[in-house]
């Protein structure tokens, strides 16, 4: 059995410190200052769905908002109430922040998927997981206080689960708030998504995209990870830590000599990916080749994109020189991606699967030079 003190959670990128240890959010203040206003305008929704693409902010904002949740006391209404916070932050040494870095805050509760008899991490949140909910609401909330329950990813509940939560956001407590985090929205019961308030959360750029970034403990060049993750941290840390931007270049530099490919250069990256033990790698190539291929079509109808790496942009020019190229790389790009999915799933060796790719792909170039 797995040790579970070795498997990362699921609400944690790999590298990354987890979501209540993130000291700032970046790039979504339009999303805090919309609760801002529902919570100061005293008519606060119970149910909050935090929406968007991974990898951008939304369990570090559900964080944010338990914190300050649960530090911030119940307003009396009173003639010498204290005026209506203008920011979610909460200081560092503040007791709630020290106990929910801990984990060791009653009035928080988190459900996320579980792990299994063998100790892996199970595919979905199951109704014994979301069970939780009625002991966590039958207790008194700390102090007389609010609770607040995350949970992170929403749209990986079972359906069992999903009824579970039905009943909480149909009769919930009273200073109870449920924050669920959810990266595919419309997965979502559509009786759940109407009972909560959706704060939408965009992909970072600029500033803001090279700031997480730091945050987060890498130092590359954020313009190419912003270019390669669309915005996403989270898929930036992925990638700069899998040697995602040094992937993405050599398939750039393979195509940049067509109409013949660099093809010591093609079997040095299919090498790299040859065997079990490079799995993770193998799957991150697939994913870079189907942006490679993405990019490549957009270029035949818009022009070149901003470059990811060096070259990219004359590369492009060249092979996708106009749009029956952008749409023949399209098609394409669709079927390689269903004959890489198929070689994985049957475990066809990784290094020619590749190889057949970047051939096809080769083909497909030459008639447009």
């Amino acid at each position: 059995m797995a040790d579970a003190g070795d498997i990362l959670p699921p609400d944690q990128i790999e590298g990354a410190p987890h979501p209540r240890e993130t000291a700032r959010l970046f790039g979504q203040e339009r999303a805090e200052a919309a609760f801002l206003r529902a919570y100061s305008s005293g008519r606060m929704h119970h149910g909050w769905l935090i929406s968007g693409p991974r990898g951008v902010g939304k369990a570090t904002l559900a964080w944010k908002i338990a914190r300050f949740l649960l530090a911030t006391p119940p307003e009396d209404g009173g003639m010498f109430a204290p005026p209506p916070p203008e920011s979610l932050d909460i200081p560092e040494d503040h007791p709630v922040a020290r106990r929910l870095r801990a984990g060791a805050d009653g009035g928080l509760l988190v459900i996320r998927r579980g792990q299994d008899d063998k100790g892996n991490l199970r595919r979905d949140i199951t109704v014994d997981v979301m069970r939780k909910l009625h002991g966590f609401f039958g207790l008194s909330a700390p102090d007389g206080g609010r609770r607040v329950v995350i949970i992170d990813a929403a749209d990986e509940m079972n359906p069992n689960a999903a009824n579970a939560l039905l009943k909480a956001l149909e009769e919930p407590p009273e200073r109870a708030f449920l924050l669920l985090v959810a990266h595919q929205p419309s997965k979502l019961l559509p009786t759940i998504r109407s009972r909560c308030r959706d704060l939408r959360l965009m992909p970072l750029s600029g500033a803001d995209f090279a700031g997480a970034l730091t945050q987060a403990g890498i130092a590359e060049d954020s313009a190419a990870l912003a270019q390669l993750s669309g915005g996403s941290v989270g898929a930036a840390v992925t990638l700069a830590q899998g040697g995602g931007a040094e992937i993405y270049a050599a398939l750039v530099a393979i195509f940049g000599g067509v109409p013949r490919v660099d093809r010591a250069l093609a079997l040095k990256l299919a090498e790299s990916v040859a065997g079990k033990a490079n799995d993770t790698r193998f799957a991150m190539l697939l994913a870079l080749y189907d942006l490679f291929m993405a990019r490549l079509a957009r270029a035949g109808i818009s022009g070149p994109p901003p470059e990811a790496v060096p070259g990219e942009a004359a590369v492009f020019a060249r092979l996708a020189p106009h749009d029956a190229a952008a749409r023949a790389y399209a098609a394409l790009a669709q079927s390689l991606g269903a004959r890489a999915r198929h070689g994985r799933a049957v475990n066809l060796d990784p290094a020619a699967v590749v190889l057949d790719m970047i051939t096809q792909t080769e083909a497909e170039a030459r008639r447009f030079l």
